[in-house]
């Protein structure tokens, strides 16, 4: 009886542990700033991303925290400004991050193979010559990948 008391309160405070920040930690001066790419137009898949980042706002608070989504392939789909996903609900999900300041960047590699202008994409959008070179850039400047 005691060893299964003690194995329960082992349990129930490794599930309910508060994650300890790491040093220094996020703050205004100092935020987390992480990168996530969209490369596919399935929906689960870019919902997933968007659902991810969404998470991390609020975990650290929008305050304390960057958040960048790079679109390229197929994904550059997410930040266009006529919505070609079954889930209109997607673009609107795109465009309230922006209202957090999440960064969308769109692949002009992309934007090129699929002979698309800067029109076709919602405002606000950031286009790069590449966008695989956007997150191994960002990465080495201490962004933190994150491929949900």
């Amino acid at each position: 009886m005691k060893n299964i008391f003690l194995v329960l309160s082992v349990l129930f405070f490794t599930v309910f542990a508060d994650t300890e920040f790491a040093k220094p930690e996020p703050s205004i001066e100092n935020p987390r700033q992480f990168i996530f790419p969209i490369t596919s137009e399935d929906e689960q898949e870019v919902s997933h991303v968007l659902s991810s980042a969404s998470n991390v706002i609020k975990f650290y608070g929008a305050d304390k925290c960057e958040v960048a989504i790079v679109c390229y392939s197929k994904g550059i789909k997410a930040v266009l400004a006529k919505a070609y996903f079954f889930d209109k609900d997607i673009q609107k999900r795109v465009r309230s991050l922006m209202t957090y300041d999440v960064e969308f960047i769109a692949c002009g590699n992309t934007m090129k193979t699929y002979k698309m202008t800067q029109k076709e994409l919602l405002g606000d959008v950031e286009i790069v010559t590449a966008g695989i070179v956007e997150l191994i850039e960002r990465q080495r400047r201490g962004w933190t990948y994150i491929r949900p």
